[in-house]
């Protein structure tokens, strides 16, 4: 009868952590996004703050969302042909003139979803030569058939380190980006589908 309780006492506890882990760390990296974007905006609040009277949080609030509507906006006009000529024109004789522009682009393309860019092939890597790999992804592949390779860290995996390994260190795996991403932002949490097929 007292294994039965313990038992039950166990059970509850880690069904619990379950729940409570994940909320946590979705609740962190939030937290760390948000306070990465209000320092950013912390100019254009403070000045409606001291103009309206308005709290900075509601600020906050009113700045984010309008950025967001601004992004819509421009991502909508973007989808037209109109769009895409202005684009292409600001982009090829403005934006990519800016060092680093490219890169950042490629980044945070991959990072929402996109396709065909440097970060599109996810490998199985070990930088220490022995049997402990890490995730990453292929960034180059050069012509004496040696890798470049991102490897992020978690729970922001924006940042990491780069390695440049021979091709008996990196092991190609058909598994997808997003959930890459995702494995990486919950610490290693549902990185099955990155084991299971690797090669």
């Amino acid at each position: 009868m007292m294994q039965k309780i313990k038992s039950f006492i166990l059970t509850s506890i880690l069904g619990g952590l379950t729940v409570i882990l994940p909320a946590t760390i979705i609740l962190m990296v939030f937290g760390w996004i948000l306070d990465k974007v209000t320092v950013l905006i912390s100019p254009i609040t403070s000045f409606i703050v001291e103009n309206s009277h308005t709290r900075e949080f509601f600020a906050n609030i009113v700045v984010i969302f309008f950025l967001v509507l601004v992004c819509f906006l421009i991502g909508l006009m973007e989808r037209t042909k109109l769009g895409k000529f202005l684009f292409n024109i600001l982009e090829n004789n403005l934006l990519s003139k800016i060092p680093g522009y490219s890169i950042i682009k490629d980044t945070i393309v991959q990072f929402i979803g996109g396709k065909n860019t440097p970060f599109s092939q996810v490998a199985l890597v070990r930088i220490f030569g022995n049997e402990t790999k890490c995730t990453a992804f292929i960034t180059d592949e050069h012509d004496d058939g040696s890798y470049s390779v991102f490897v992020p860290t978690g729970p922001n995996p924006t940042s990491g380190q780069i390695f440049h390994l021979k091709s008996e260190f990196v092991e190609k795996v058909d598994a997808s980006v997003e959930l890459t991403m995702k494995s990486i932002i919950s610490c290693g949490a549902g990185s099955k589908h990155i084991i299971k097929r690797s090669t």
